[in-house]
């Protein structure tokens, strides 16, 4: 059995269609993913630069 959505989610999903047209509705979803893969690459970057720089600490 697939899990519902929220109701919340489902509403807010409907209003989005009634509002927006296709084309805007994939130009602001596809902004969010960049969004989030950004987010997502700034956390990767942030980590890697606390490791090299704790690895620096360790060089003779």
């Amino acid at each position: 059995m697939t899990p519902r959505r929220p109701a919340l989610a489902e509403a807010l999903l409907v209003v989005e269609s009634l509002l927006l047209g296709g084309g805007q509705r994939t130009a602001r979803r596809n902004a969010w993913s960049s969004v989030v893969a950004d987010r997502q690459r700034a956390r990767e970057r942030a980590e890697a630069q606390r490791v090299l720089g704790g690895a620096s600490a360790f060089r003779p």
